[in-house]
Order: C-alpha cells, then sequence, then structure tokens
C-alpha cells in the first residue's frame, strides 16, 4: 500500500561517560567540530544501530534482512538476488535494465535498510541498481560543546611472553566524554518510498520503534551510558509534504538551563511550540 503522509522527526539523545561514536583519523577519540567545540555523531552510526535493532527484533522474517552487515560480501547477495528472480548471468559491462530493475525490486522487497535507507548495488557481475532511500538521517549535533577526556586505565593480561617480562601490568588510555546531549533530524519521503522502495506504513512504525530502543541493545563499557530522550515526529498529511522541514525543526529549541557544563539531562530545558501549519501533526513519540 502507498505511503500518503510525508514525516519530519526529531531525535534528542544523550551520552554519559562514554564514546558515542569514535573518529578512526583522532585514535579513536570521540568525533568533535574542531572550530566550535561541539561533537557530532555520523548518520552511519545511527543507521547502524537502527538496522541492529531491525535484525535483531525480526530476525528469520521474510522481507526483513540486512543487507549492510559483515555476513557475506555485497557481491555475493546480489547474485543471490539475481538466483532467485532467474535472472541470467551475464559478464557484459552493459546490462539489461529490465533485468537489473527486476533485482532492484528483489532487494527492495527483501532487505529492510534497502527500503528505508536506499543503497548503492552497482558494483559486480551482478548488478542491482541504485535506490535513494526515502529515510534519510542528518549527523547528529551535541547541544553544548564537549570536552573529551583521556581516562588512562590498566590491563594486567599481558598478549606476549615477551611483553610480561617487563611487567605486570600495562598502561592505556579510553576517550569519554563525561556528559553530551545530542540532536539528530530525520526525514522520510512518501514519494521516494511510493516512487521506488516500496516501504510500507508497517515499516515506518518499525522505524520510530528501532530508534526508541536503538541503545538498549547496543550497550557497551566504550559507549557508556547511552539513552534515547525524545522523538518528535511531524506527520504531513500529504505525499509531498504542508510545511518545510525546517520551519517545523524550529518548533523544538533545546537550551542549558544555567550556564555551566551540562551533566544531566534534567540540566537543559525543552520548549515545544505546538502550534502546526496547516496539514501538520506533532507526535512525542518518546
Amino acid at each position: 500500500m502507498a505511503l500518503e503522509n510525508r514525516y519530519d522527526f526529531v531525535m534528542l539523545f544523550d551520552v554519559e561517560n562514554g564514546n558515542p561514536n569514535g573518529d578512526p583519523d583522532a585514535g579513536n577519540a570521540p568525533r568533535i567540530d574542531a572550530e566550535t567545540g561541539f561533537g557530532y555523531i555520523t548518520d552511519v552510526c545511527l543507521k547502524r544501530k537502527i538496522r541492529n535493532y531491525v535484525e535483531l527484533c525480526k530476525e528469520g522474517e521474510q522481507g526483513y534482512n540486512i543487507l549492510i552487515k559483515p555476513d557475506k560480501s555485497l557481491n555475493a547477495k546480489f547474485t543471490a538476488a539475481y538466483d532467485a528472480e532467474g535472472i541470467p548471468h551475464s559478464k557484459e559491462k552493459i546490462k539489461n535494465p529490465d533485468d537489473v530493475k527486476k533485482a532492484r525490486d528483489y532487494m527492495c522487497k527483501n532487505y529492510y535498510d534497502v527500503r528505508a535507507f536506499g543503497a548503492v548495488m552497482s558494483t559486480g557481475d551482478d548488478p542491482c541498481g541504485i535506490v535513494r532511500g526515502p529515510v534519510q538521517i542528518n549527523f547528529a549535533r551535541s547541544l553544548s560543546p564537549i570536552n573529551p577526556q583521556d581516562v588512562t586505565i590498566t590491563r594486567q593480561a599481558k598478549t606476549t611472553e615477551e611483553r610480561k617480562e617487563i611487567g605486570d601490568t600495562e598502561m592505556g588510555k579510553k576517550s569519554v566524554i563525561p556528559y553530551a546531549l545530542y540532536r539528530a533530524e530525520g526525514y522520510v519521503s512518501a514519494a521516494l518510498a511510493n516512487k521506488m522502495t516500496g516501504l510500507s506504513d508497517a515499516d515506518i512504525e518499525l522505524l520510530w520503534t528501532a530508534i526508541i530502543n536503538m541503545f538498549e541493545n547496543d550497550h557497551s563499557a566504550a559507549r557508556g551510558k547511552m539513552c534515547m530522550r525524545k522523538l518528535y515526529v511531524f506527520k504531513h498529511s500529504s505525499v509531498l509534504g504542508n510545511a518545510p522541514s525546517h520551519v517545523l525543526f524550529e518548533k523544538i529549541e533545546v537550551k542549558l538551563k544555567e550556564d555551566k557544563p551540562p551533566r544531566t539531562f534534567s540540566d537543559y530545558a525543552i520548549s515545544v511550540d505546538k502550534s502546526m501549519p496547516n496539514g501538520v501533526e506533532l507526535i512525542e513519540k518518546l
């Protein structure tokens, strides 16, 4: 069934004594804007957590496979789509467009993350085309400047006999943020869903559930305590939308109550302007 509503949404989540998204180019320290000191988290990181939750709660169900995960190579999955649809394999550089479309439709039908986020599937001998995903998420940004701290740690177990001869313990470091509240914004295009991927209303409800629970089954010592605090959804009454997304995002304001480094969620005040443009409904999912 075709989607009848466009959506925009705002996520507020925090981290306490952890590293929410390490930067490989900076020794895996928390990502930070060098000019402003604000922290950020990539869209790739957030979508990974959504994928992980969907895989956990829908494991084995038809239509809810996850493409982007390290079980098999992507090209092997594309070849499997050709086999499932009975599409002949060919070494020709230029493929039959109808065959590629058929394979692309198979991927959209069977892989939730392709249906939602899209994918570049044009590699290998059995390409499945390129899908522009109807669900897009911006980088998350902290509401205040962050202050990453390198905490010294020790390890008693040595990896080799040679290193054990040096002493009983080794010194190391881990980078953490004492506290930070992050905001991320996203979009669901009904027009793109209807035109290409077939994202359904049930898929969107699963998206909201995955966002709310994205940290609950992803705890680790490195990431510390991470919590989804708020999820605001703007539901449009039409496919193309009834108001610009930035106008709706400005309805949610988050400010520090006092001019001091934040250490808890209660240090912030959230102001919600509930006067919506015609045709837009605000839904507080969390």
